[in-house]
């Protein structure tokens, strides 16, 4: 890493389990990365406002709940608006059939159930060096 980004790691909407969130917090941590945890039930405009208190360079939503079609394009749309650039990624439980749509609308990527600690920090270090290259 070419510097130790940060990351916010943000819990949409009604969805009230965090482990994983935690979980992949500490991760990221570990791999060097500054991470600020927002804690469960944020709004759209929560999550932006943190970002932008923050001046992250990754916000990083989990959901769990079912609410990520009509969430995670809100929250992408509203991070374009506020923070351009800022990096959208998402996790939890999110059917593959949805991804597409999805990074059509705003999420950078999507990493699915079972994808190692190791390949989230790996393919955010690895994207956000190419940005600071141009």
């Amino acid at each position: 890493m070419k510097r130790p980004y940060k990351v916010l790691v943000a819990k949409p909407g009604l969805d009230g389990h965090d482990r994983g969130a935690h979980m992949v917090a500490r991760g990221l941590r570990d791999a060097g990365f500054e991470v600020v945890l927002t804690g469960l039930f944020q709004t759209v405009e929560t999550i932006v406002a943190a970002a932008i208190d923050e001046d992250v360079d990754v916000v990083g939503l989990s959901i769990l709940s079912g609410a990520h079609n009509v969430l995670l394009p809100r929250i992408a749309a509203a991070l374009e608006r506020e923070l351009p650039g800022v990096l959208v990624v998402a996790g939890g439980v999110i059917p593959q059939r949805d991804v597409a749509a999805l990074t059509e609308r705003g999420i950078d990527k999507i990493f699915g159930s079972g994808t190692s600690l190791a390949e989230i920090a790996q393919w955010l270090a690895s994207t956000l060096d190419s940005r600071e290259l141009n």
